[in-house]
């Protein structure tokens, strides 16, 4: 009996161990994580819902209505957090104007991303991590500007997950920077993102991750109404729309067809995100987008940039562009009554991690060089480190 307790108390010990070794947390990432508050997200939906619609072509002069008043808000949140700092955050909104194209924008619009930067302690340190949700929102008819769209998930969940990070981040010290962005036009095509890609690419911003969050928070599909808050999409791109034509030949050569920054980014999205949140899998989903849609994310792709959509694992269609009703006994639109806020904290929480995992780390090594004089089962690289400028090696 003496030996069977030993043997016992011992295989505890062994997987106490194990378990920690597998569970390695950095104790200010996790105290982060664990900040994650799912009632401010609620409270922040619940604000968002409050100004009727967000669409982008909605009124931009009242200070209760439409996307005007709602992109304020969400400035005046990133201002309050800023003032519990100690100036490194700074909030303004961006603005552009955007010209009527026959589609979607039937005349010129002022377009504005809800902005906040932290920016790093490292003043040699140029990296920059962005993590965004879309603001507008939209009915079944993407031109209808009056009629109350709630977009309490589509994107609402995005953006009060965005303003949390901001909330919980800002109270800490990152080498790098990290922008935190409600962006709008998402559902005109994409616009407040594709100003901000085309900005960070024309002012050379080193933006080394961005993550687009886009419906975090509903837990179950139209079609099956089975709940299941316990999985979390991330869609990324395995070959670089950016100057494919470029890097096609060493794709091929290497085999990295499945390796794009995109992709790798998603990967570490997963093995950060489960390492800090509980009762969550992260699923790769090895495509850009799903069939024949896009996100925020895109036009960042599209400018060289790694960037992935992290999305809930079922969408609800009878929630989501949906004209306020209930027909034969199901209630159609975007309601927060259709919100699950648990599963919108641990999906705020990945971000967390991620980001402040990244805004910690040391910079990607550059100038990556791989000894192929000889053939043997090792394999030699050499890099230079951004910060230090000190040649390294190692074998594996």
């Amino acid at each position: 009996m003496k030996k069977i307790f030993t043997f016992l108390v011992l295989s505890y010990l062994a997987f106490s161990l194990s378990a920690q070794t597998i569970v390695n947390r950095n104790a200010d990432i996790d105290k982060m994580v664990k900040s994650v508050n799912p009632d401010s997200l609620k409270a922040y939906i619940t604000k968002m819902v409050a100004f009727g619609t967000r669409s982008t072509i909605s009124d931009t002069k009242s200070k209760t209505k439409g996307i005007g008043a709602a992109r304020n808000w969400v400035v005046s949140k990133f201002a309050q957090f800023a003032k519990s700092g100690d100036g490194r955050l700074t909030a303004f909104l961006d603005t552009t104007t955007i010209k009527a194209d026959g589609k979607r924008v039937d005349k010129p619009i002022n377009l504005g991303n809800a902005v906040a930067i932290l920016k790093g302690t490292d003043a040699n340190d140029k990296r920059v991590f962005v993590v965004s949700g879309h603001l507008d929102s939209r009915v079944t008819d993407v031109m209808n500007r009056v009629s109350d769209a709630p977009g309490a998930n589509d994107d609402g969940s995005g953006v009060a997950g965005v303003i949390e990070a901001a909330r919980i981040m800002s109270q800490y010290k990152f080498p790098a920077t990290i922008i935190f962005v409600a962006v709008s036009g998402e559902e005109q095509s994409l616009l407040g993102s594709g100003f901000m890609a085309a900005k960070a690419k024309k002012e050379g911003w080193d933006i080394e991750a961005m993550l687009n969050n886009d419906m975090i928070g509903s837990n179950n599909a139209s079609e099956t109404q089975i709940i299941d808050n316990t999985k979390l999409r991330v869609f990324s791109e395995g070959l670089p729309s950016f100057e494919l034509d470029k890097n096609a030949k060493n794709i091929r050569q290497f085999g990295l067809e499945n390796d794009g920054k995109s992709r790798q980014l998603a990967r570490y999205v997963k093995e950060t995100g489960e390492r800090y949140v509980d009762q969550l899998e992260i699923k790769l989903i090895y495509r850009n987008d799903r069939f024949l849609r896009g996100g925020d994310h895109t036009p960042f792709v599209e400018n060289g940039f790694s960037a992935v959509r992290l999305t809930e694992m079922n969408e609800n269609f009878e929630h989501q562009h949906q004209d306020l009703r209930t027909e034969n006994g199901v209630k159609y639109g975007d309601l927060i009554e259709f919100m699950d806020f648990e599963y919108l904290r641990k999906n705020t929480a990945v971000n967390i991690a991620v980001l402040a995992n990244l805004a910690k780390a040391p910079s990607m090594p550059t100038e990556v060089k791989v000894d192929v004089k000889n053939l043997s089962n090792s394999t030699y690289l050499y890099w230079k480190h951004q910060l230090t400028e000190r040649l390294k090696a190692t074998t594996f």
